[in-house]
């Protein structure tokens, strides 16, 4: 439910920013989360670099930073499924 929550909320972030094409310091838009979150989203794109902000509550999102971003989340979903699918093959010849 959490993990879920985390998903749409970093969807929700980003897409108010790509659907007002903020994709520089100059297209910057004012954002305030009203759920909260969106507002932890916020803040850890923030923190990552991936969301930069220009001046209190104006933001753009950095398209390599978030394409970089994207990549190693995938990459880490890859593998985290990856350890399980092993873990239960390892199971089922064991068991």
């Amino acid at each position: 439910m959490a993990t879920a929550a985390v998903a749409v909320a970093m969807r929700k972030v980003t897409s108010h920013l790509m659907s007002n094409n903020a994709v520089s310091a100059k297209d910057a838009v004012h954002f305030v989360p009203d759920r909260p979150f969106q507002r932890r989203m916020l803040a850890r794109l923030v923190r990552r670099g991936v969301i930069v902000e220009t001046a209190p509550d104006r933001y753009y999102i950095d398209i390599p930073a978030y394409d970089r971003w994207r990549r190693g989340l995938r990459r880490r979903v890859a593998l985290l499924l990856g350890g399980v699918a092993l873990a239960g093959l390892g199971a089922t010849l064991l068991g």
